[in-house]
């Protein structure tokens, strides 16, 4: 990846940081999306300046979808995210689309962004292979994943390696709009995952588990029963010499087991996890068993929040209007800077 000017250098006195993470409400959050974002960005949000969390539901639109089917994901992914362990008291929850700001930088920002830059990514090729019909949208939303960044003087942002494109379009676009209008953006930095932030499906261990997945078969549900979970779990790829260990190139389906099983038991490596157990059956009913045991606390707090939809709609909403403090701030700065009048 190209490196440009990092975020400032944080002084001896100033060492803590601005963090952000987004969650697009397509489908129901899953086991991947917890260790490998929602649990590290929960144990840092105290050791942050201020961690922002939101639903991004604008980048929803890019494709088909049901206009119910995102009402419900959008909200039930809050819940999730709160049941979690996100703390409305320190970190910022809102949704997207509540914060009119992240749209009109989205358009300010496309006066610095090149077609060419927006049309190589990536997911845009993936996603529109083979289709007659796409959306503007899905061309365009790096551009709005570079504002949601932006609007908030983001310093780090947390992401996976399918993710490291866009938000090195951020940087490129912030560096060149301060180059050419005057400092207005601070220029963001990437911040890797360590273990559980990769893990993979479990019935085609070189595809990453995910929410739309054309089969959910090898995806376990934040809100999955636990007889899903075993199920799931039992049905998991693995490969034929039966030997315990971890070697993700040769073994990709007990490499990804044992990953799951040394996140959610607090292990030091996955190569630990494989200690003291003979077969893979034996590795399966323990890895179902740390899940159960994972899921188990955020699933009972889930349903405690969704009970009471007004109060998580509250919660949003407050979000929402303490979201639009710096955002506000942000976009009349960028729109000092091209020129334009203020109302």
């Amino acid at each position: 990846m190209t490196q440009l000017t990092l975020a400032p250098t944080a002084t001896p006195l100033e060492v803590r940081r601005r963090r952000i993470s987004g969650f697009k409400p397509t489908g129901t959050m899953h086991l991947g999306n917890y260790l490998g974002a929602i649990r590290p960005m929960v144990a840092a949000q105290r050791d942050a300046e201020h961690s922002t969390v939101f639903i991004a539901d604008l980048h929803a639109l890019t494709v088909e979808h049901g206009p119910a089917e995102l009402h419900t994901r959008t909200l039930e992914n809050a819940a999730l995210l709160l049941a979690a362990g996100v703390d409305p008291d320190v970190t910022t929850l809102y949704v997207q689309s509540h914060v009119p700001e992240h749209a009109e930088l989205h358009y300010l920002l496309e006066s610095a962004t090149h077609y060419g830059e927006v049309h190589r990514m990536i997911q845009f090729r993936e996603k529109s292979a083979g289709n007659a019909v796409v959306r503007l949208s899905l061309l365009t939303y790096p551009v709005l994943m570079a504002a949601d960044i932006l609007l908030h003087d983001i310093h780090d942002v947390p992401v996976g390696a399918d993710q490291s494109q866009h938000v090195e379009l951020t940087r490129d676009v912030a560096v060149r709009f301060n180059a050419r209008y005057g400092d207005t953006f601070v220029v963001p930095k990437i911040v890797n995952g360590s273990l559980g932030a990769r893990i993979m499906d479990l019935a085609d261990p070189a595809a990453k588990m995910g929410k739309t997945n054309a089969s959910q078969a090898g995806t376990v549900r934040l809100l999955d029963s636990p007889d899903a979970i075993v199920r799931k779990l039992r049905r998991a790829v693995t490969d034929t010499d039966g030997e315990v260990r971890y070697d993700p190139e040769a073994k990709p389906g007990v490499a990804n087991l044992l990953e799951i099983l040394a996140s959610c038991r607090g292990l030091p490596s996955p190569a630990a996890a494989a200690s003291g157990i003979a077969d893979y059956a034996t590795l399966k009913q323990a890895v179902a068993d740390a899940v159960i045991d994972t899921v188990a606390p955020i699933q009972t707090r889930y349903a405690d929040l969704i009970r009471d939809p007004q109060r998580l709609r509250a919660t949003l909403r407050a979000g929402a209007a303490g979201a639009r403090v710096r955002a506000a701030a942000t976009v009349s700065r960028t729109r000092r800077a091209l020129g334009l009048v203020e109302p």
